[in-house]
């Protein structure tokens, strides 16, 4: 019989102990057992009795009980009592399930040698996607396959408002308002607009799929504050929506990570992912390309992936974190570097006068880059007249110069946006 821990009672947290009464009560009998529980409220209502259970004030009091076997630490953050009663835990050889991305992203390394160092588990598949299964296709279905490339929407609430401003017709700030009414964006929404949270996420499916360190620092973030509604609908008349693509992929110099608004022709498999729904799109060899649909995020998502950790564990099913050990780990690169390549989206804000886009068109043959298509829009105009181009795969160090060329030209008005264009993958062979 393993006894379990739960340290962090919020909805997943009872939402687990639902379905441990339940579904996985009938399914496991009393080889699994909740033992104890710890919050900072104990005399909060939480819609579920916890009074049978033994109470800490302190996850790491928690996490340190001898008795304990596993421990499941939903009190999220990348730091502070999160992060200490998993290395209590893992310390002293227990297994923990987590849905923190915040955690893994910023210390997974470290905490991947505790469980080479001391024995025990380190399971978190509800960190990335909720209900989606990626870390187990990617770590387990996957694991005979050589993986070229994962792009997916990671984030909910950035889906939510892209998918919204072009249903309805409503610029950003709107849609975020509502979002916030609904409870689908915080009340501090920057973790979720900025890229941040997606950030973790990709960080995470790079280190399994590639068997690198999960990296931060590496990553390169661009949030969808910037995305106007008039951008939305010039990308639609060239074919394509926007959507905020977290991507990891694999290139001579190194794995690579980022995340950012990018264009997605409507054939790709994540054009039509609408909503607060998530979606993974991975490429590998030799099974080619997939992609995984679901709820990335709520109470019972998460909860059925806490609990998809802790039947493996009771199974005996325990793998290592991120597929190999802690010191075969190796590191990820920045992207934007030498050999990235890339079709660019460019939208600009110009006087309406002569000789504009031939001024344009020079600053980006200046720097070797072609254009693919180039539309124009004065009945968007206010006040400056809109210019959308697409162009052709360059380096990206040579658009970003033609950029930086164009943004001081008289004649634009403001700062250009720059896209990346997605393709539509590929089976890998």
């Amino acid at each position: 019989m393993l006894r379990v821990g739960i340290a962090g009672l919020g909805t997943v947290g009872g939402g687990l102990i639902g379905l441990l009464r339940g579904t996985l009560a009938e399914r496991l009998g009393d080889r699994l057992v909740i033992d104890a529980v710890s919050a900072r409220n104990r005399g909060r209502s939480r819609g579920v009795d916890i009074s049978a259970y033994r109470w800490f004030d302190d996850p790491c009091e928690l996490a340190a009980d001898p008795s304990i076997d596993v421990l499941v630490e939903l009190i999220g953050g990348s730091d502070g009592p999160a992060r200490r009663a998993v290395t209590i835990a893992l310390t002293r050889g227990a297994r923990v399930v987590t849905a923190n991305k915040a955690l893994l992203a910023e210390h997974g390394a470290e905490l991947a040698a505790l469980v080479d160092a001391h024995g025990g588990a380190l399971a978190f598949e509800a960190a990335v996607g909720g209900g989606v299964p990626v870390i187990k296709v990617l770590r387990e279905s996957l694991a005979a396959n050589r993986t070229t490339s994962i792009s997916g929407i990671l984030n909910g609430t950035c889906n939510y408002i892209l998918s919204t401003m072009e249903a309805q017709g409503r610029e950003f700030a709107d849609v975020l308002a509502e979002a916030q009414r609904l409870g689908y964006a915080e009340a501090d929404p920057s973790f979720d607009v900025d890229g941040m949270d997606a950030g973790h996420k990709i960080a995470l499916l790079a280190a399994i799929a590639f068997g690198n360190v999960p990296s931060v620092a590496a990553l390169e973030t661009h949030g969808i504050r910037d995305v106007s509604l008039l951008d939305i609908r010039l990308a639609a008349k060239l074919g394509y929506r926007i959507k905020l693509i977290a991507t990891a992929e694999r290139s001579p110099q190194g794995v690579r990570t980022r995340v950012a608004p990018a264009l997605v022709p409507f054939a790709h498999p994540l054009a039509g992912i609408g909503g607060a729904l998530n979606a993974v799109v991975i490429s590998a060899s030799p099974v080619g390309v997939i992609t995984l649909t679901g709820a990335g995020a709520g109470a019972g998502p998460t909860a059925s992936a806490v609990a998809s950790d802790l039947i493996d564990i009771v199974e005996g099913d325990v793998r290592l974190p991120f597929g190999v050990s802690a010191d075969r780990l190796g590191q990820p690169v920045a992207a934007g570097g030498a050999g990235d390549e890339e079709r660019a989206f460019l939208r600009l804000l110009v006087d309406d006068r002569p000789g504009v886009i031939a001024a344009v068109s020079n600053a980006l043959a200046k720097h070797g880059v072609s254009i693919d298509a180039l539309i124009q829009d004065p009945s968007a105009a206010v006040g400056a007249v809109p210019i959308v181009l697409t162009t052709h795969r360059r380096d990206v160090r040579a658009i970003d110069a033609a950029v930086a060329d164009i943004g001081v030209l008289d004649a634009v008005t403001a700062p250009p946006l720059v896209m990346r264009i997605e393709d539509i993958p590929r089976t890998v062979t």
